[in-house]
């Protein structure tokens, strides 16, 4: 098993940190049988994948049992600074809208644009602007990023109150390539990438029907 690198957590931290790592994974088919292994609760979930896609730089990721951690996200995010009222999410609505359900797409996944963004070339996709132009999705290319998620994607989860304070722990221990918040020359040229697709789209007219 890898070492876990235990950053600036203390003790408790690490093995909060530990537990995440160990935490069961489900296939995109086992999150959506019925009734659902993910809960209707608060908490942190990571994303392993059986192939990573090509050009990403997995350089010090956590694998555990050949599959590889890319992402992790939270639901909900923090409430509002403002006093406003929080969004309503938790991890069984955000899973499932990642992995496609409930209409899941690029424009309300950073993960799924990531995704469709690097396997573009591989998989035939492409951002666009879609219905009244407001959203910007993969199109017709969703239902293909669904298909190489169920052969390629799983996802684990903890329960967390306030998972966003777990966020902070686990994107400063873990090498985490797919989540927009990193430094390295790899986040810089994925943002890059991510830039670039968002401006093809809005070059292109608008699809009404896909």
């Amino acid at each position: 098993m890898p070492e876990v690198r235990l950053g600036g957590t203390d003790g408790r931290g690490a093995k909060a940190v530990a537990e995440f790592l160990d935490a069961q994974r489900f296939t995109r088919e086992q999150v959506f049988t019925e009734p659902s292994p993910v809960p209707n609760a608060p908490g942190a979930y990571g994303w392993w994948f059986r192939a990573v896609p090509a050009a990403v730089d997995a350089t010090g990721c956590e694998v555990r049992d050949g599959l590889t951690l890319l992402h992790v996200g939270i639901s909900p995010t923090p409430p509002p600074a403002n006093g406003k009222k929080p969004v309503s999410q938790d991890l069984h609505k955000r899973i499932r809208y990642h992995f496609g359900g409930a209409r899941g797409n690029a424009d309300g996944s950073s993960l799924r644009k990531t995704l469709g963004v690097l396997l573009a070339a591989e998989l035939g996709l492409e951002l666009r602007r879609v219905g009244s132009g407001k959203q910007t999705t993969l199109a017709g290319g969703e239902a293909v990023l669904n298909q190489w998620m169920a052969e390629n994607a799983l996802v684990s989860w903890v329960v967390r109150p306030e998972p966003w304070l777990f966020e902070d722990e686990l994107t400063a221990d873990l090498v985490l390539p797919l989540n927009l918040q990193g430094d390295s020359a790899f986040h810089h040229e994925l943002k890059r990438l991510r830039r670039e697709a968002v401006l093809k789209a809005n070059k292109l007219r608008v699809l009404k029907e896909w």
